[in-house]
């Protein structure tokens, strides 16, 4: 008996060297799209001079593509069997790729308004499409790396703590960086190219070293075979854990989508001091402290609860934030930020935590397990939450009168202030409601259970075979 249990709690740990890799994958990710996300939109208004209006159509269009884009490379991973397993080849095929039009959304040819809104169409939804060819696996190899919850838990923890570690980075210097390139200028179409371009290359190597350093070990009868859409979609059938998670994601990212954006907009011209946008971007590091106590506050409380706690930390912090605005105080906005990245912090790791377990439910209650189609979502709800906080940033900003590189109006200045402060308290509150119904954690343990036995039975078959 103590033998089995050897066997399987060495079967459920994944080593160290593989547990740093798999997180180098979400540290890609943020080093990218969080300057993608994060600068864009100011790059698109104040540097290759589209409209706020025009970027916000365009990022509502793109999440209108991303109804597609995500389940498909969902269905696309269920489809995959290589010698390298089902999720892993995807770093190796698209890390070149992706990395290309990271460069090229930060790229400005000289053409007119028109050709400038159809060059900025094609990058853009040309680098959200390929996001999700290696941001997808990052979720859906997780239930293929071990099947213990904790041991998820924990991969889960060093990822994130990994991955705001590279959103900490890319938002902390990336405007000093383009001023290094771009001559001291912060809105320099080179400076933009060259930091996107050394982005890239980073990036691309990142990716390399996750693909050649994990190992697809969780291998089941559905696993090994290409499962057709109808049958792919029978895991999401009766799934409310899925479908609770995939909500959260969307409004989530909705709200932290319109904070991102805005913030270098709320610090140039509500507080008139640009340069404190990278300070007040780069204590992001404080969520490391909410990522490292997340598996201990998780084993105590549950992981519904703790991210519930995130949630209502990140919702006292807007709250803080809006008091800060008012008074014009940089010190009240300090606290604000870190009582909201701490928040944060105990959120973004348990959502990929979740979608495993959403793996795992499915499976239980329909025989199917579809880690594609199933985590496809993420990135879809994700992308889709973020596009609609483009959508209403821009159209905030157009309704209030934003004018680029000008002093703004009061009313565009509340604008600025609604798309940082109060869209994302909508976000957050909707969330922590939604958690309420979440009730997984007390399913969990008779859940693994019948999956073992599901699974030992299966594996008996094949060998028999």
């Amino acid at each position: 008996m103590k033998a089995h249990a050897s066997r399987d709690l060495g079967k459920n740990m994944v080593p160290w060297k593989e547990r740093f890799s798999y997180s180098l994958s979400d540290f890609a990710c943020n080093l990218s799209f969080q300057m993608v996300g994060t600068y864009l939109m100011i790059f698109y208004t104040d540097t290759f001079g589209i409209s706020a209006a025009a970027v916000g159509t365009l990022f509502f269009v793109a999440r209108i593509i991303d109804a597609i884009d995500g389940p498909f490379w969902g269905i696309m991973i269920d489809h995959t069997h290589t010698r390298w397993g089902k999720s892993r080849p995807y770093w190796l095929w698209f890390a070149i790729p992706f990395a290309i039009f990271c460069v090229l959304v930060f790229t400005t040819p000289n053409l007119g308004i028109t050709g400038k809104i159809i060059w900025a169409y094609i990058t853009y939804i040309g680098v959200d499409v390929l996001y999700s060819a290696v941001n997808i696996p990052i979720t859906s190899i997780l239930p293929s790396l071990t099947t213990s919850s904790q041991e998820r838990v924990t991969l889960s923890t060093i990822r994130q703590f990994m991955g705001t570690a590279g959103a900490t980075i890319i938002t902390g210097i990336t405007l000093t960086m383009v001023a290094f390139f771009g001559n001291g200028s912060t809105t320099s179409s080179r400076g933009w190219f060259i930091w996107a371009l050394i982005v890239a290359i980073i990036v691309v190597f990142l990716f390399w070293i996750v693909f050649k350093n994990t190992k697809e070990r969780v291998q089941t009868k559905s696993s090994k075979q290409s499962l057709p859409i109808k049958e792919s979609l029978r895991a999401l059938k009766r799934n409310w854990p899925w479908a609770i998670v995939i909500f959260i994601n969307f409004v989530y990212w909705m709200g932290m989508q319109t904070r991102s954006q805005v913030t270098v907009y709320f610090f140039k011209y509500n507080m008139h001091n640009a340069g404190l946008a990278s300070f007040i971007l780069s204590l992001q590091a404080v969520a490391l402290i909410a990522v490292v106590l997340t598996p201990l506050t998780s084993r105590a409380i549950g992981k519904r609860n703790t991210m519930l706690l995130g949630m209502i930390l990140a919702i006292v912090g807007q709250l803080l934030l809006n008091v800060g605005a008012h008074n014009m105080s940089v010190s009240i906005i300090v606290i604000a930020t870190i009582i909201g990245y701490l928040g944060t912090g105990y959120v973004s790791g348990l959502i990929a935590v979740m979608l495993a377990d959403a793996v795992d439910y499915g499976e239980w209650i329909s025989g199917v397990r579809a880690e594609g189609i199933v985590t496809s979502f993420s990135s879809f709800s994700a992308k889709l939450g973020m596009g609609i906080g483009g959508v209403i940033t821009g159209w905030i900003l157009s309704t209030t009168g934003y004018v680029a590189n000008q002093a703004q109006s009061a009313t565009a200045l509340r604008g600025i202030e609604t798309n940082y402060i109060w869209v994302p308290i909508i976000g957050f509150a909707l969330s922590a409601i939604s958690l309420l119904f979440y009730r997984v954690d007390g399913l969990e343990d008779k859940m693994q259970s019948d999956l073992s036995i599901k699974h030992a039975k299966e594996n008996e078959e094949n060998e028999q075979d």
